[in-house]
């Protein structure tokens, strides 16, 4: 892992996260415990700052920056961010799910339960209300997510600690 302050400003990384090797983080980041940084992950806290909760999961490839004067990047507890997602300027709330290769453009806010389908941008300023399916280049409404669906946030965040966990405890 790349580690690397920016103005002066380390990131704080809880002790019980998973970071793979090859991930950058830079300036005013804080990442929660037992969360799980996947491989390729970039995070710049540079212009303004970024935070992670706890057991939250952002996979392979996704880049985490934030906007100058406008906010930073935050996301909540049990997220699961797919592969290759872009997160910029943006609010992700509790066991929301964005799959992979979406685009989470400034100011737009994923509610808690909410989810955001693969291959989506999400417009800047657009609000992806609970326990709803968003999809699409723009996002639009697709459907209420199903009990099944919802069920589903709480064992994604559930296997990646469980993951994350084997990862951090090998040798």
């Amino acid at each position: 892992m790349l580690l690397k302050p920016y103005c002066g400003i380390v990131p704080k990384i809880h002790d019980t996260a998973f970071i793979a090797d090859n991930v950058v983080v830079t300036g005013d980041v804080e990442i929660g415990a037992e969360t799980n940084i996947w491989y390729g992950v970039v995070m710049r806290g540079d212009v303004n700052d970024i935070k992670i909760g706890t057991r939250t999961n952002i996979q392979d490839g996704t880049v985490i920056h934030t906007s100058l004067g406008i906010q930073g990047t935050y996301i909540g507890d049990d997220v699961t961010v797919g592969h290759m997602a872009l997160l910029h300027a943006c609010t992700i709330g509790n066991k929301a799910f964005i799959g992979m290769q979406s685009l989470v453009m400034d100011e737009a806010v994923v509610e808690d339960e909410a989810m955001v389908a693969a291959g989506s941008l999400v417009p800047p300023k657009k609000r992806i209300p609970k326990h709803q399916l968003w999809g699409g280049r723009p996002a639009r409404f697709m459907r209420d997510m199903t009990p099944e669906e919802i069920e589903y946030l709480q064992i994604s965040a559930d296997r990646y600690v469980a993951l994350g966990k084997e990862y951090k405890n090998q040798k």
